[in-house]
């Protein structure tokens, strides 16, 4: 563990802020990085990291960074995604995994797809129990969501079963019960088949009072709980794209914007504003930000300088006509993206794979966490901007 002495900066009169991020390296050994979540793991009030690697789920405990194996070779194939959140209130997240990464057999349920759910260690069992789960095949996005005293594991598959480049039978978005007693059998319904590709989930409103965006092959759906069952909103977004990523962020006022990357796997951020707080809008404004990036797959959407209204962190893995990769942000002047600023965060340096934001020192400010395949590095940008 150590810290990189280049750090970047950058300052406008535009943004009255000076953006500082000091890189940090956790680990510069991992396989892949397929996934990151973040959460208290050990109770002691500090969010921890928490990474869905090639073969091992681990966590990073705050402070020294240590490594600790949760789980290692559930499947014969590659894990792929990881979702961490205190579900039953008790300071301590509850942490779901998916395994068996096997994308072209979209049919056979043992060879593709896997879902755990991790029982944590007690004074009895030192070791984290993997409890298996029903699943479809390829099995790809997973996150928690919770309205009122109810929780869901909601899990989503890349395809639908059968499927063959994204065309034949829609993926079938499950919604997995928490129950009172993990260990028992969870109940599970399909809350959504209408996409024939998927790649990436968010969750909207506060912490008790959520819906799911699910981005596909067929653009955004706004999926929502109501009275113990699921209403789907496909969103009507201008062009009608393919979304890979997506991530929903507080624009001024009481507006919302949705950032995304296009299409999967793709070139192009994009940001959509005019959402009202219910992701209601008369007219959206879409403002392409960068088509320069080469295997887009990350972002993360927060107020990392303190503006008022949420910046745009993106990050991609392959090097682009100009042999760059890495992590940028980008900066809307006056609370839009109408005009905006841009900046490095990692230039060359992070092949990201996933990308997270939090205040892991507790200083009011917005961290940036990031994994890479190819640099197979795990890094935290401190966020040292005044």
């Amino acid at each position: 563990m150590f810290y990189i002495s280049i750090v970047y900066l950058f300052l406008t009169s535009q943004t009255q802020k000076a953006p500082l991020f000091e890189p940090q390296i956790i680990d510069s050994e991992i396989s892949i990085g397929y996934g990151l979540a973040i959460g208290d793991v050990d109770g002691d009030g500090m969010d921890d990291i928490l990474l869905a690697d090639k073969k091992a789920f681990v966590w990073y405990r705050n402070g020294d960074w240590k490594k600790h194996v949760m789980a290692e070779n559930l499947t014969e194939s590659d894990n792929v995604c990881i979702a961490a959140q205190d579900i039953n209130g008790d300071g301590k997240v509850e942490v779901a995994v998916g395994a068996q990464w096997n994308p072209g057999e979209t049919s056979d349920t043992e060879r593709s797809g896997a879902v755990f759910y991790l029982i944590p260690p007690d004074d009895h069992n030192p070791k984290w129990e993997a409890r298996p789960l029903p699943h479809e095949p390829t099995t790809h996005r997973m996150r928690w969501v919770k309205n009122g005293n109810t929780a869901h594991l909601i899990v989503v598959p890349l395809h639908g079963r059968g499927n063959a480049n994204g065309e034949g039978a829609g993926v079938k978005v499950i919604a997995y019960k928490f129950p009172e007693n993990p260990a028992t059998d969870w109940h599970y319904e399909v809350i959504d088949e209408s996409m024939h590709l998927t790649h990436n989930v968010d969750i909207t409103g506060e912490a008790s009072d959520n819906s799911i965006l699910l981005a596909g092959k067929e653009g955004v759906n706004l999926l929502t709980e109501s009275n113990s069952s699921w209403e789907k909103e496909k969103l009507n977004l201008p062009t009608d794209p393919s979304v890979g990523e997506l991530r929903l962020g507080n624009a001024s006022g009481q507006n919302q914007f949705l950032a995304t990357i296009e299409p999967m796997h793709g070139t192009t951020l994009v940001a959509y504003e005019g959402f009202d707080q219910n992701l209601q809008s008369k007219e959206l404004k879409r403002t392409i930000l960068d088509t320069q990036l080469k295997d887009g797959h990350a972002l993360a959407v927060g107020d990392f300088l303190g503006l008022g209204s949420d910046q745009i962190a993106v990050g991609w893995r392959l090097p682009n006509e100009a042999g760059e990769f890495g992590i940028k942000l980008f900066i809307p002047k006056s609370g839009s993206f109408s005009e905006y600023e841009e900046m490095w965060i990692d230039k060359n340096g992070m092949a990201c794979e996933d990308l997270q934001a939090a205040d892991l020192d507790g200083d009011g400010k917005l961290d940036l966490i990031a994994s890479g395949r190819s640099t197979k590095n795990l890094k935290i940008y401190w966020n040292k901007s005044k």
